[in-house]
C-alpha cells in the first residue's frame, strides 16, 4: 500500500489541447478515491498519468513518496483494471490470474496460493478451469479484478470497470469492489462517469470539469455543500433543480421570488449563509433537490394555506412511479439558470436545450420526489411543500456557492 500524490500535474497534447490543468490531489494510504466528471473532463488522462501510460507535461506524480514521472509503468507497482477486461481468451481463469506472476517467475506455490485466495474472495473458486468465453460479464470482470489483486500492488487504478455491465450486474459489482478493496486496504483510484458509483464507492470523490478539479470531499459533503453550480448539478440523481430567483426583504423577513411565486427564507439559511444578504433585490441561482420537494397534501395536519411561503403551485407534466418513490415533473414559471456550468451539464446529460434546464411547455421543468402515497396525476395542479431550509444559493455570474 502507498500514498499517491499528484502535485500541479498537467497534460497538454501536441495540438495544444489541455486535458488536465494543474491537478493537485493526495490519495492517502488505503483510501478509495473516485475521479468523476463528464466525458472528456480529463479523469482518465489523470489516471493514465499515474499508471505511466501517459506522459506528464508538467508537475509531479509520487507513489509511496517516490517520484515516478519517468519510471516505466511496469515498475510503478500499480495494478490497473480496465473497462474491457483484457483477458486472454485461450487461457482459463486460473492462468489469466496467474499470467503476470508467471512472467515475473514467481514460485509456483506462491502463485497457486495467491490465485486461490483471490478466487475465493471473489467467488471464482468454482470457475478456475473455465475460459473467459464461458463466463458472464460480471464473472469476467471479477477475473480482471483478481488478476490485479494477486499482484498485491501499492495501488489499484480502475478505469470505468463496470461500464460494460447491465444495470443489475453494475449494482452487484459495485458492492463486490467496495467489499474487496476495503478488505484488502489497498489505495485505490477509480474513474467513472457514473456519479452513483462515485457516491457509493468513494471515501472521497474528486469532481473534474474540462481538466480542472472542481471539488474533492467526502460524498455527503459534496452532496450537501457543493462549491459551485457544476458540482451541485452533477452530483445527485435526479439532478438538483436550478432556478433563477430574486431575494427580497419584508421587514425582518426575507423572501425568495421564483417567477410569480414567493417562498419564505428561513432564518437558519441566513445564519448559515451570511453573504446571502448582500444579494438583496439581485438575481441568484437557487438549487433545490428533488427530495426536498414533497406533496403538501400529505403533510401531517393537512396542506398549508396557499401563499404562506412554504409551498409552490405547479402543473404536473409527467409522473414516474419507481415503487419506493414517485418522481413528479412539473412546470414552474421561474426562469432557468443559464451559465457555462449549466450548459456543460446539459451537454453531458444529452439535453438538446443548451440554455440550461430542460424547457417545459409552460415554464422550467422541475423534478420532485414524492411519496408513492401521493395521488397526483399528469395534468393536475399540485401544491408542493418546499423544505426551504435545505435550499442552495449560487452567484449566477461566477457559479460559486453563496456562504
Amino acid at each position: 500500500m502507498a500514498e499517491v500524490t499528484l502535485e500541479s500535474v498537467s497534460k497538454v497534447y501536441a495540438d495544444g489541447t489541455k486535458a488536465v490543468d494543474d491537478l493537485n490531489l493526495n490519495v492517502a494510504d488505503g483510501e478509495f478515491l473516485v475521479l468523476v466528471g463528464p466525458s472528456g473532463c480529463g479523469k482518465t488522462t489523470a489516471l493514465r498519468m499515474v499508471a505511466g501510460l501517459e506522459d506528464i507535461s508538467s508537475g509531479e506524480v509520487r507513489i509511496g513518496g517516490r517520484v515516478v514521472n519517468h519510471v516505466p509503468s511496469r515498475d510503478r507497482d500499480v495494478a490497473m483494471v480496465f473497462q474491457s477486461y483484457a483477458l486472454y481468451p485461450h487461457l482459463d481463469v486460473f492462468e489469466n490470474m496467474a499470467f503476470g506472476m508467471r512472467l515475473r517467475k514467481m514460485p509456483k506455490g506462491e502463485i497457486d496460493t495467491r490465485v486461490r485466495s483471490a478466487a475465493d474472495m471473489l467467488g471464482l473458486s468454482e470457475h478456475l478451469t473455465r475460459r473467459p468465453g464461458a463466463l458472464s460479464g460480471g464473472q469476467r470482470q471479477r477475473v480482471a479484478m483478481g488478476r490485479a489483486m494477486v499482484r498485491n500492488p501499492s495501488a489499484f487504478l480502475m478505469d470505468e470497470p463496470l461500464s460494460n455491465l447491465d444495470a443489475k450486474l453494475r449494482v452487484q459489482m459495485r458492492a463486490e469492489i467496495a467489499r474487496t478493496t476495503r478488505q484488502m486496504g489497498t489505495t485505490t483510484i477509480y474513474v467513472t462517469h457514473d456519479q452513483t458509483e462515485a457516491m457509493t464507492l468513494g471515501h472521497r470523490v474528486a469532481v473534474m470539469k474540462k481538466g480542472v478539479l472542481q471539488q474533492v470531499a467526502a460524498p455527503q459533503e459534496l452532496y450537501e455543500r457543493p462549491v459551485n453550480l457544476f458540482v451541485a448539478g452533477f452530483i445527485g440523481s435526479p439532478a438538483m433543480n436550478l432556478l433563477r430567483g430574486t431575494l427580497h426583504r419584508d421587514g425582518e423577513a426575507y423572501e425568495l421570488s421564483l417567477g410569480s411565486q414567493r417562498l419564505t427564507v428561513p432564518a437558519e439559511i441566513l445564519a448559515d449563509r451570511p453573504s446571502l444578504t448582500g444579494y438583496l433585490d439581485r438575481p441568484v441561482a437557487v438549487g433545490i433537490r428533488p427530495e426536498d420537494l414533497s406533496d403538501a397534501t400529505l403533510r401531517p395536519g393537512g396542506a398549508p394555506a396557499e401563499g404562506d411561503g412554504t409551498t409552490l403551485r405547479a402543473s404536473v407534466d409527467l409522473t414516474e412511479a419507481l415503487g419506493s418513490d414517485l418522481l413528479i415533473h412539473v412546470a414552474l414559471d421561474a426562469a432557468p439558470v443559464v451559465t457555462d456550468d449549466t450548459k456543460e451539464l446539459a451537454r453531458d446529460s444529452g439535453a438538446a436545450d443548451l440554455a440550461g434546464a430542460p424547457a417545459a411547455p409552460s415554464g422550467t421543468e422541475v423534478v420532485a420526489r414524492f411519496s408513492p402515497r401521493s395521488q397526483v396525476r399528469e395534468g393536475d395542479t399540485v401544491s408542493i411543500l418546499v423544505d426551504a431550509g435545505r435550499m442552495h444559493f449560487f452567484d449566477p455570474e461566477n457559479g460559486r456557492s453563496i456562504w
